[in-house]
């Protein structure tokens, strides 16, 4: 059932969490629940994009052996876990010259200055890879750049999105199954959800992923503009967001900030999505609605077909064509928040 905003108020984000068990590869505590509250907040344009947040004073543990049985990482050919070579651990400073093995395929993936490349055509020299225009305008530098100066921003003003804050306080009741667990910032831009999931100290490991080798630039920029930035639980990965690099059933949440428009097909993506959550994982995604005459008139729907095919851009119509979308991919438990074109959207596999 789909839940409306309504008399939203600013709301402070949840304070760092003491004690947390952080540990990449070890078994993780029993999550911590929140106390229930009640959420009374009032949407308004949000003009900034950063949020300064306490980050956690213990740095995370990450051990150098991936192939292990709590591995997150794996080869987008073959699904199998990925071995870190040398005395490297995996985090956001030790990705430049790291390399990962695929012990099963041979093939070898790279680190460079900022991010993992985990893409099928990681290293080829003649075989070039081209997207969909919607996935293409954004591996643009202009575009990498403008993303937080502006571009997100304005999503408050035409789309009804409440802003970043106020977006990850309305998320935190539906992450509560992956707090100190893992986290994956799907098609994270800029890195603007990535750093906050990161400086709020719930969980134990943020995995930044973009297709954009610019936009996770752009992040490591963001990041080492912040000196207290806790960069040992985050690592950058490139990757396709329709084969993603991890274990199936090693993920404990996935998030996606206004990128389902932007995917070349949405069932793939979520398909994968799937594949990847642990029994009880979550997905949460935010993304905009047109369920005015395009939603009514038969010739607009048909329209909205043609541009999707054109540009690779999918305009959803409803929330029951986003229900839809989850069900058909294996996730239960739907459920949506709405305030005008914005919604955000949740379910989760099943346990």
């Amino acid at each position: 059932m789909a839940a409306v905003i309504s008399n939203l108020s600013p709301v402070s984000l949840p304070s760092q969490l003491s004690n947390l068990r952080r540990c990449f590869f070890k078994p993780c505590a029993r999550p911590r629940l929140f106390d229930k509250r009640i959420f009374a907040v009032k949407i308004r344009a949000s003009s900034t994009a950063f949020v300064d947040t306490k980050p956690p004073t213990e740095p995370i543990v990450v051990e150098n052996e991936v192939s292990s049985s709590k591995s997150i990482l794996a080869c987008p050919i073959c699904y199998e876990s990925l071995t870190l070579i040398g005395d490297h651990v995996l985090s956001v400073e030790s990705a430049a010259g790291s390399t990962l093995l695929c012990n099963t395929c041979k093939k070898s993936f790279y680190g460079n200055q900022t991010h993992y490349d985990l893409t099928v055509a990681s290293g080829t020299k003649d075989y070039g890879v081209r997207m969909p225009i919607s996935t293409e305008f954004f591996r643009f530098p202009l575009i990498s750049f403008l993303y937080e100066r502006g571009w997100r921003q304005s999503f408050s003003i035409w789309g009804g999105f409440p802003g970043p804050e106020k977006e990850f306080e309305l998320m935190r009741d539906f992450l509560k199954p992956a707090l100190d667990g893992n986290i994956v910032d799907a098609s994270c831009g800029s890195g603007l959800f990535s750093r906050l999931f990161v400086q709020s100290g719930l969980f134990s490991l943020v995995i930044a992923l973009d297709y954009s080798e610019n936009m996770l630039q752009q992040c490591y920029e963001f990041i080492k503009q912040e000196e207290t930035f806790p960069k040992e639980n985050l690592i950058l990965v490139r990757a396709d967001i329709s084969r993603l690099p991890f274990v199936s059933s090693s993920v404990d949440a996935v998030h996606a900030g206004a990128a389902l428009p932007c995917w070349p097909s949405p069932s793939t993506a979520v398909a994968e999505i799937s594949r990847v959550l642990r029994p009880g994982g979550v997905f949460v995604a935010t993304t905009y609605i047109f369920d005015g005459p395009f939603a009514f008139i038969p010739f607009l729907r048909r329209k909205r077909q043609i541009i999707a095919a054109m540009s690779g851009s999918h305009f959803f119509l409803s929330e029951r064509e986003l229900q839809d979308l989850c069900t058909a991919c294996g996730l239960v438990g739907f459920t949506s928040i709405r305030n005008g074109n914005f919604v955000m959207i949740s379910a989760s596999k099943p346990i």
